[in-house]
């Protein structure tokens, strides 16, 4: 296996079946590779048109739509590259302003507030997307129109510096200047921006050689050979470097069906999986969570369809995966659900997981292919033996090109004594002798007295206790108030019907390791997501606040009363 040394437009011709073959389903409308290749063109043109070039960086803020394909191969082709942020406006604009962009692509429901602040920054034009241009309305089901409609509850966005996405394709059909850059695979070519939900977000720059050496890997994964299978993506934004990579641009080149449905409601999921049936739908476990809580899934509902099942975004736990592992055998799915590994600054996936492995206890399968992972000493060069835990680092084609921020890039990125560069991923794990990986956390988290708090096993031993009521558990890590650099455990849980936390209080504490008890034990409906991730961060930040107005209430307590002074005492 080698990762072809061309240009993303190259390799995804060079993986087409047949120009005339549809490509891309869009509600209803099928899109053909040829026109894939056409829209390109006229917007490679369109965006000289406005200006961007060589080493510009064309912001782009749209939902997984055929249109962000075009964009994407155009930017190629001209030298630039796409910004993508998924974040608050005050983000979306510094992202903005720290690009030197004068122009923009976003949807028609931008909102006349969010048009000024664009604007107030120095934005001249503003290029507005219909979610309707690539299908017609009437093909979306009921539930998708509203879902989409929601998104116009404000005043849009007018003025003289919109222009619509036909005015911006005119731009592009009536230029005559040179539009194609000299080919360079390693110039930048997609940046966009961590999640933040393990830390402050950055902005993560990939090329096309990284690009297609995560593609290179995994063009073979979610196939089959007695017909073309289908690829559905739902809601995720392209704005994360998963859902481009591994969810639009590898169902493309290993030749599936891509069905783009991103105006579905989160929680209409269920309805699409049963209105599509289709053989690969990239999941995350809030996704699997809304279809075990569904009540529109009949029981005999038959899952066989799925070629592919398992979840991506953060680790599942024993406990989650025992519960998906029973609900997809009851709809008669056939394979085993998985976790896998990756992140941002790697392309996407790093491991694919070995059938015949069994899910849990942290395993997140084999290095891709071309993908070397090691265990080293945190904060040394010191290779570890098998079975023992340190920072798990990458080096592979995937791996970025770096950050936009050369220190945090070279914090990253560093270069070994063996010549190579290996991506450092700040996660810890461990990996077994037939080549298994095992993650335990994020960071290395110490308890004040003594003992690591990894997040994974301690969830781990809960789940394996099976204790009784306990539906859902997660352990979330918070400074310690007392012990600067240290961290203090709390253990969130959703109860079955009719427990409560006295009902599971000391079977928790006598399951875990006497460093690992959690400081509080809070009990929650349901799991909370954020990003589509399970929401520690915001559950951390509760917990701080709620610090700071103890902090100030005891200061008001302890503060001593002073008596008024007499006139007297006052000369």
């Amino acid at each position: 296996m080698q990762v072809p040394s061309c240009t993303l437009y190259q390799y995804m011709i060079d993986n087409m079946p047949e120009p005339q073959i549809e490509a891309i389903h869009y509600y209803g409308n099928g899109i053909s590779w040829e026109t894939i290749f056409e829209q390109a063109e006229v917007c490679a043109k369109a965006l000289r048109a406005l200006g961007f070039g060589e080493g510009s960086q064309i912001p782009v803020f749209l939902r997984s739509v055929p249109e962000f394909i075009y964009l994407l191969l155009a930017a190629e082709k001209i030298g630039a590259s796409l910004l993508c942020r998924d974040n608050t406006i005050r983000e979306n604009v510094d992202a903005v302003v720290k690009a030197q962009a004068t122009t923009i692509i976003a949807h028609d429901f931008l909102s006349m507030e969010e048009k000024n602040a664009y604007v107030n920054a120095g934005v001249e034009h503003i290029v507005l997307l219909s979610p309707f241009n690539s299908c017609e309305r009437e093909n979306m089901p009921d539930y998708i129109q509203s879902s989409l409609a929601s998104n116009y509850n404000h005043t849009p966005a007018k003025g003289r510096e919109i222009m619509s996405w036909q005015e911006f394709l005119e731009e592009g059909k009536g230029f005559e200047g040179k539009v194609e850059a000299e080919t360079n695979i390693d110039r930048p070519l997609y940046r966009c921006y961590t999640s933040g939900s393990t830390g402050p977000s950055k902005q993560v720059i990939h090329t096309a050689h990284s690009l297609i050496g995560v593609l290179a890997q995994m063009n073979f994964y979610g196939g089959e050979t007695n017909h073309r299978p289908t690829w559905m993506v739902t809601v995720l934004p392209p704005a994360l470097v998963a859902v481009v990579v591994s969810m639009m641009l590898l169902p493309l080149v290993s030749r599936k069906l891509l069905i783009l449905n991103p105006w579905v409601d989160v929680y209409d999921i269920d309805l699409e999986l049963i209105r599509y049936k289709p053989n690969n739908w990239p999941m995350i476990p809030m996704f699997i969570e809304i279809l075990m809580n569904s009540k529109r899934i009949p029981a005999d509902y038959d899952m066989s369809h799925l070629l592919a099942a398992g979840a991506g975004a953060e680790a599942c736990n024993n406990t989650q995966l025992k519960r998906v592992q029973k609900f997809l055998e009851s709809h008669n799915c056939k394979v085993p659900f998985t976790t896998g590994y990756g992140s941002s600054e790697a392309g996407s996936n790093i491991t694919f997981h070995i059938s015949d492995v069994p899910a849990g206890n942290g395993n997140v399968g084999c290095p891709m292919p071309l993908t070397t992972v090691a265990i080293f000493k945190p904060g040394t060069f010191q290779e570890l033996d098998y079975g023992q835990d340190g920072e798990i680092c990458v080096h592979g084609p995937g791996v970025m090109y770096g950050y936009d921020n050369e220190e945090a890039t070279a914090k990253a990125l560093i270069r070994h004594p063996d010549g190579k560069v290996w991506l450092h991923m700040g996660d810890m794990g461990h990996i077994d002798e037939d080549g298994h990986i095992y993650t335990v956390g994020r960071g290395t988290n110490k308890r004040y007295g003594g003992g690591f708090l990894d997040v994974l096993p301690m969830e781990n031993m809960l789940a394996d206790a099976n204790i009784p009521g306990i539906e859902d558990q997660f352990f979330v890590n918070i400074p310690d108030q007392e012990h600067r650099g240290y961290q203090e455990p709390y253990l969130y849980v959703v109860l079955k019907d009719g427990y409560t936390i006295k009902d599971i209080e000391a079977q928790v504490k006598a399951t875990l390791e006497p460093h690992m008890v959690p400081t509080h034990i809070i009990q929650l409906k349901k799991r909370p997501f954020w990003h589509f991730k399970t929401n520690r961060i915001g559950l951390t930040n509760e917990v701080l606040a709620a610090r700071a107005v103890k902090g100030k209430e005891k200061k008001q307590q302890d503060r001593p009363i002073k008596k008024p002074f007499s006139r007297l005492q006052k000369q």
